[in-house]
């Protein structure tokens, strides 16, 4: 089997970037630490699956073009979340239609009979997505994940809908002994469908949930898994995952987050959320950004959509990957030869905070950088030069109930590429990415969240990478991921801090190689 690395170190430098810059010389890079394709589109991560000590990357993908066109499953593994190689195509289009999104599960026991004893079958769950009705479809390995035989069966659960799509598998130990779960939706009802099997190939209906809270959006990408507080085993909670395009609080895509509990058939919330209905006409109830601020979300910021979770974890090691995109512009961002990068993985947690449970995310990101302290706490408005990869921890000591602090980032060409700004009046973080002539004018966003501090701290993590950032607050509690753009001719950037009547200390972290300085 043939297989190349999808990171910007082994892909030629003509291939980095876009072919033809933006009307202001602006451009995006290829990431080097986030998975992207080496050509051609890419969007959901499918199938995340932990086995034989691999992580396993299915998405969807166009194996023949740059655009969305006729998709199936794209394949990269990885052993540490960082470098990803990328392998043949796992699952294609075939005349019964198209390979939408899914999940994998090890049946171990091989309850399928698409394996043996002897050699289990790793187990895929996808849509197949035909003109007219979407169904649900299996696909078995037993090479470990590599090479997948299509169920003659297929399909194993159908509605009669164009709209049942995205299940997402686990096995489920009951009372009753174990079974498999299946979570998917009806997208255009805006609801979430729990099945229950012995056998992954006979399923039936126990239960539905929604339409409640956000509903200005199509629902896709379910996931459903238990996380204990604050690693407490005897504090289980179940999570609810589940995107929706459009409507994301952020504007176009978003994933919206329902804590609750899970008894095998239905999913009950614990902070139960509006229930909504459809206008007589087939529409849905256009829903405010201030309403929509009132509901969680896994990522406030304009670029993380689709994400779940890897099986076979535990609870302490319940790790997400998310597309690294939003439908508002994705199929206009004139990347080439690839299009779509994943976000970074982040493993995921809860804690309780005041009395409320938050989900934490912590980024998995590289071991070993050398920390350089860019600036100390009295130190006046300063500017410092930022490699490509780099992590940067802010610190902001509060020294008033008001004011607001600063951080910029200008390309190499002046141009401001990124704004933040925390306002300790509302305890708000709010992110500026200015638009872009020469692309999609839903480019350019304007998102905030809260970030309330810790006594008089705030504790900012900026994860930079050429295309793109990601913000962590709150001690992980908060995110923001948006792509950025920069020069066309030259990857440095700066980092302007505005310390406001706040202190602000900043570190840097990079790798000891990379060839832009720090400093």
């Amino acid at each position: 089997m043939s297989t190349e690395t999808a990171t910007q170190s082994d892909v030629p430098a003509t291939e980095r970037t876009w072919t033809e810059p933006a009307a202001d010389g602006a451009t995006i890079r290829r990431p080097r630490q986030h998975f992207t394709p080496a050509r051609n589109w890419m969007n959901d991560p499918n199938g995340l699956v932990v086995h034989d000590g691999r992580y396993h990357l299915y998405f969807q993908h166009n194996p023949d073009g740059i655009d969305h066109g006729t998709v199936g499953w794209g394949h990269a593994s990885s052993t540490d979340l960082l470098t990803w190689t990328e392998h043949e195509v796992a699952l294609e289009a075939d005349a019964d239609g198209q390979v939408f999104s899914g999940s994998v599960v090890f049946d171990a026991e091989n309850t399928s009979g698409l394996g043996s004893a002897e050699q289990p079958p790793l187990v895929a769950i996808w849509t197949q997505a035909a003109e007219t009705e979407q169904s649900q479809a299996l696909a078995s390995s037993t090479d470990g994940g590599y090479r997948w035989l299509k169920y003659p069966g297929n399909p194993v659960l159908r509605r009669g809908s164009a709209d049942f799509r995205d299940p997402k598998v686990f096995r489920y130990e009951g009372t009753d002994g174990p079974c498999w779960i299946m979570v998917a939706v009806e997208a255009q009802d805006r609801q979430v469908l729990v099945h229950r099997s012995t056998d992954l190939r006979t399923w039936t209906l126990v239960s539905t949930y929604g339409p409640a809270g956000p509903v200005g959006g199509v629902w896709e990408c379910p996931d459903l898994f238990p996380l204990t507080v604050d690693g407490d085993p005897d504090r289980v909670v179940w999570v609810l995952l589940v995107s929706l395009n459009p409507g994301g609080v952020a504007g176009g895509s978003g994933t919206h987050v329902v804590l609750g509990q899970f008894d095998g058939e239905r999913f009950v919330p614990d902070e139960p959320l509006p229930a909504e209905t459809r206008s007589p006409d087939g529409s849905w109830r256009q829903q405010s950004t201030e309403e929509l601020a009132t509901y969680r979300w896994l990522d406030h910021g304009p670029d993380s959509y689709a994400g779940v979770t890897f099986s076979g974890t535990g609870l302490r090691d319940r790790t997400l990957v998310a597309w690294m995109d939003n439908w508002d512009y994705a199929k206009d961002l004139p990347t080439t030869p690839w299009r779509g990068a994943m976000t970074a993985a982040r493993a995921l947690g809860l804690t309780e905070r005041d009395g409320r449970l938050e989900l934490v995310q912590r980024i998995v990101g590289p071991t070993g950088a050398v920390d350089t302290v860019l600036r100390h706490d009295d130190d006046a408005a300063s500017t410092h030069e930022l490699p490509g990869l780099v992590r940067v921890e802010v610190v902001i000591t509060l020294r008033g109930p008001d004011g607001v602090v600063r951080l910029e980032l200008d390309d190499a060409d002046g141009r401001r590429r990124l704004g933040l700004r925390y306002d300790a009046a509302d305890a708000s973080l709010r992110l500026d990415r200015p638009a872009v002539p020469g692309l999609p004018a839903s480019f350019g966003r304007h998102v905030a969240s809260t970030v309330r501090p810790e006594g008089d701290r705030v504790a900012l993590t900026l994860w930079f990478d050429e295309s793109s950032v990601e913000v962590s607050s709150g001690a992980g509690t908060g995110s923001m991921t948006a792509l950025l753009a920069g020069s066309a001719t030259d990857a440095r950037r700066r980092l302007l801090v505005d310390p406001g009547p706040h202190a602000v200390t900043v570190t840097a972290s990079a790798d000891a190689d990379e060839t832009t300085p720090v400093g």
